[in-house]
């Protein structure tokens, strides 16, 4: 599965490794992805959503049902 927030759309960045020299190098900068199971209390049921740690944190000051609302406004 690719590496990419539900919530978010962070996904990996690439960039460089910088030796004490000054090397270039590739590499990839990864998001904190998190598989979490939140409860809808609308529904009486739970969803699973694969986030970064920024996403997680929306959910939990914005509320879960908000964010679902904005996500199904975009499409």
């Amino acid at each position: 599965m690719s590496r990419i927030c539900q919530i978010t759309g962070k996904k990996r960045m690439i960039g460089n490794n910088r030796s004490r020299a000054l090397n270039a190098t590739k590499r990839k900068f990864l998001p904190n992805i998190q598989n979490h199971r939140f409860w809808i209390p609308e529904k009486k049921q739970f969803i699973k959503l694969r986030l970064s740690a920024h996403g997680i944190r929306c959910i939990n000051k914005n509320g879960i049902e908000s964010i679902i609302k904005k996500m199904h406004n975009k499409k």
